[in-house]
């Protein structure tokens, strides 16, 4: 995972992304460095729109967890659904606001 943050990372700042330039991000950040792995990752990429790929995961649909009691009262669900609602107009917070 640590070699896809190195990737992201170089990507960001208009590096190229080779097996050299992410061994040196890792070494950096103090993380293990594997080779295969790196080799694997920077093939995956050639041909990778990653901007594109950012984009599609920073949209993903979030999906409610249900709920312990399987269904919730009428009065409790119209609560909840304003609660809801008002949650969506946020602005979202997280890794996923970076993107």
């Amino acid at each position: 995972m640590e070699s896809i943050y190195a990737a992201l990372l170089l990507h960001k700042v208009g590096g190229n992304i080779t097996e050299a330039t992410l061994e040196k991000v890792l070494k950096a950040a103090g993380a293990t460095v594997d080779k295969n792995q790196l080799s694997k990752l920077v093939a995956g990429l050639k041909e990778a729109d990653i901007d594109s790929i950012i984009s599609s995961a920073a949209v993903a649909p979030m999906v409610a967890a249900p709920t312990a009691s399987g269904a919730a009262p009428k009065a409790e669900s119209k609560k909840e659904e304003k609660k809801k609602e008002e949650e969506e107009d946020e602005e979202p917070t997280g890794i996923g606001s970076l993107f």
